[in-house]
């Protein structure tokens, strides 16, 4: 499995070129945190050369490991970039394009990943014990009194008052 999509211009029809594989997880690493890739990148793309820069369309893929905000459950996901529509610039005779592929899978991820919109959906109901509206409310619990707002201009009359050059 290969861990980078290199082009190589010289070897680059002009009319185009496809190009189907897959990526290592390992262009996935993401220090300190619950989501993991599950799988391969998987991607097929067709690829043209025009004069500075390379026109990258198709689709990629790759399956995460996430854990559903609301039950703290993992479950897989897999996201998809189905209408990829990428450039890039060239600045010599090869390119990776394994960061722009990464790039566009991450800015699939759910902000507010749950289960129920997993590959295979799980019941997502949050526990009730962790409601606060669902909990009677306490009565022993006292409400301290509530002090009096300081008034900011008691500070500067009191600076004024120290003031012998200051005449009223």
């Amino acid at each position: 499995m290969k861990k980078h999509l290199t082009i190589d211009l010289a070897t680059l029809p002009e009319e185009g070129k496809s190009f189907s594989g897959e990526l290592d997880t390992s262009i996935f690493s993401f220090p300190d945190t619950d989501t993991q890739a599950n799988g391969p990148l998987l991607y097929d793309l067709y690829i043209q050369h025009f004069e500075s820069e390379l026109l990258i369309r198709g689709s990629i893929s790759a399956p995460f490991k996430f854990t559903c905000v609301r039950t703290l459950t993992p479950f897989i996901k897999t996201l998809e970039a189905n209408d990829l529509c990428l450039s890039a610039e060239i600045y010599s005779g090869t390119i990776d394009l394994s960061d722009k592929l990464r790039e566009e899978i991450i800015l699939q991820f759910p902000d507010y990943p749950r289960c129920d919109e997993g590959d295979e959906p799980m019941e997502c109901i949050l526990d009730s014990r962790y409601l606060a509206v669902d909990k009677p409310p306490v009565t022993d619990v006292k409400t301290p009194p509530a002090t009096e707002e300081p008034n900011p201009w008691d500070a500067l009359d009191a600076i004024a008052d120290d003031n012998p050059d200051n005449s009223k």
